[in-house]
């Protein structure tokens, strides 16, 4: 059995679906992540931007609902914005999108800022910013030092700023501000860090989506690979697994299926084999069994008629009220010792061929000529022949070799087929005895002009007390034990060759015997 096809291979199969699964995985993950990407970030704003549009947005809707929970308004309506800011009212109320991305003490510095700013005539949004080298020559309002806590001459004062505040080692990120103004009145200020989040937020923004998008996909690319790869797999090896517990069963008629081209049918096929093996085996056994039955049943027989023969003509003999003349004594005597041949025939018969189909006679092979066995059968038969009348034609063609084989066990072969020639050629017929070189073979061919076989009969005729006398026309010597040529068979297959019967075009009986050359 050749190996299956690379690309029908379960384990190429199997790779190749988990590449492209994981290749599309890949790129709908990148996809996913380009789409967020364009969601969250949108088109690129510079901090200032987005700090007006987000001031424009909170002033609109502050104007529209002015008692709107900034808490829950601006995470809500902000969340897609990825830059983090904040928003800080004059009450005190703050907002972000993003609070966990703000830099550290942003909502102090923003809250200060705006209280700063509202006690001057700046512009709106001209808030002052941090400086990383502390506070500026030209701003001396950062080294004001106003009086906190409650007093005569400004009741509750501005808070002071965060610890280290415009000076070295403070705060150091730049910030933009936007006004949020109602009717031309400043509520507040939106503070839009300049420098970008770190990475960490934008993992936390979108790694929670393209992790379940991850999950979704491999879960549809596990179900579709099962379903293209593994699933017509299970099917073939559910259908092999029934096709063997039927087989346990006993039932050898099972087959399992060997579509798909893969390990999976290379197991079936072998299965089948496997199956059908035992299913030759299981028949041939029975027909072993049945041809057991019908041998005993054929040999009862056989060994029954003589000696219901020679039991009834004893039992004649020794009835001493039954008086015999001695011409009657001496005929039955002859009865019972030709049945007694006949039994012993029967019975050397039937050990000779056991002998030969078992394997258990030994051959003196040898180089044997055609000529001498030829001459041995017309010596043997010769008294017959001349009593019936029948001609013995003897032709071997030139350059016909030795045969190679015992000459004892070739002999019988050949006194066996041609004795069943002379019984079933009529009287004046002719029986003619041919040898030929076939290659390394030597064809003796032995035909009659006597009625010829059934065809119907002809596949049978080797079988073991196979008879066909009755379909005979023209039979004039009683037949043989049924064992003759069932001996010639197994002596030419012990040879190592085949016999053939088959009918004459010109009428008659033909055997080939086939012998392997010396």
């Amino acid at each position: 059995m050749s190996d299956p096809v690379w690309y029908r291979s379960l384990y190429w199969r199997i790779a190749f679906g988990f590449v492209a699964m994981l290749a599309v995985l890949l790129l709908v993950q990148g996809l996913v992540f380009l789409w967020l990407t364009d969601q969250f970030f949108g088109a690129p704003r510079t901090p200032t931007q987005l700090a007006a549009q987000i001031a424009e947005d909170l002033s609109a809707e502050l104007q529209q609902h002015p008692d709107v929970d900034l808490e829950k308004f601006v995470p809500r309506h902000f969340s897609r914005i990825y830059q983090p800011f904040l928003v800080v009212m004059q009450d005190g109320r703050q907002a972000s999108n993003r609070p966990d991305a703000l830099p550290p003490d942003m909502g102090r510095v923003v809250t200060w800022h705006l209280r700063f700013e509202s006690g001057t005539n700046r512009a709106p949004g001209d808030f002052p910013r941090p400086h990383p080298d502390g506070p500026p020559p030209d701003r001396p309002e950062f080294d004001r030092k106003p009086p906190f806590g409650p007093g005569p001459d400004r009741g509750n004062a501005m808070p002071p700023p965060p610890a280290g505040f415009g000076r070295r080692g403070g705060p150091r990120y730049p910030v933009e501000y936007a006004a949020i103004k109602v009717n031309d009145q400043q509520l507040g200020v939106v503070a839009v860090p300049a420098n970008p989040p770190p990475v960490s937020v934008a993992l936390r923004v979108i790694g929670p989506t393209l992790t379940w998008f991850g999950l979704g996909l491999l879960g549809i690319g596990a179900t579709f690979t099962a379903l293209l790869v593994f699933r017509p797999a299970h099917k073939r090896l559910s259908t092999l697994e029934h096709a063997a517990r039927a087989l346990g069963e006993g039932r050898t008629d099972v087959r399992a299926s060997e579509t798909g081209g893969d390990e999976v049918t290379a197991l079936s096929r072998t299965f089948n084999r496997m199956a059908i093996d035992l299913d030759t085996r299981a028949k041939q056994l029975a027909e072993a069994d049945r041809v057991r039955r019908q041998l005993l049943a054929d040999v009862s027989h056989e060994l029954m008629t003589p000696l219901s023969a020679i039991r009834g003509y004893v039992e004649t003999l020794g009835m001493p009220n039954v008086p015999l003349d001695q011409p009657t004594r001496h005929r039955y005597l002859d009865i019972v010792e030709q049945e007694t041949h006949k039994l012993e025939a029967i019975i050397g018969d039937l050990l000779d061929l056991a002998r030969l189909e078992g394997g258990g006679d030994t051959l003196k092979v040898e180089a044997v000529a055609v000529g001498d066995l030829f001459r041995r059968v017309a010596d043997r038969h010769q008294p017959v022949l001349r009593e019936r009348n029948i001609t013995l034609a003897q032709h071997i063609a030139d350059a016909t070799p030795r045969l190679r084989g015992d000459a004892a066990r070739l002999e019988q072969a050949l006194q066996n087929v041609a004795a069943n020639a002379i019984r079933h050629t009529p009287s004046g017929g002719r029986i003619m005895l041919d040898a030929a070189r076939d290659r390394d073979m030597v064809c003796i061919r032995v035909r009659d002009t006597g009625p010829g076989i059934p065809p119907e009969h002809l596949p049978r005729v080797f079988d073991r007390f196979y008879k066909v006398d009755v379909s005979r026309a023209g039979t004039a010597v009683p037949s043989g034990s049924g064992l003759g040529l069932s001996i010639v068979r197994a002596i030419i297959e012990r040879h190592g060759g085949s016999v053939l019967a088959t009918n004459a075009p010109e009428g008659g009986a033909s055997f080939d015997l086939r012998i392997p050359a010396a």
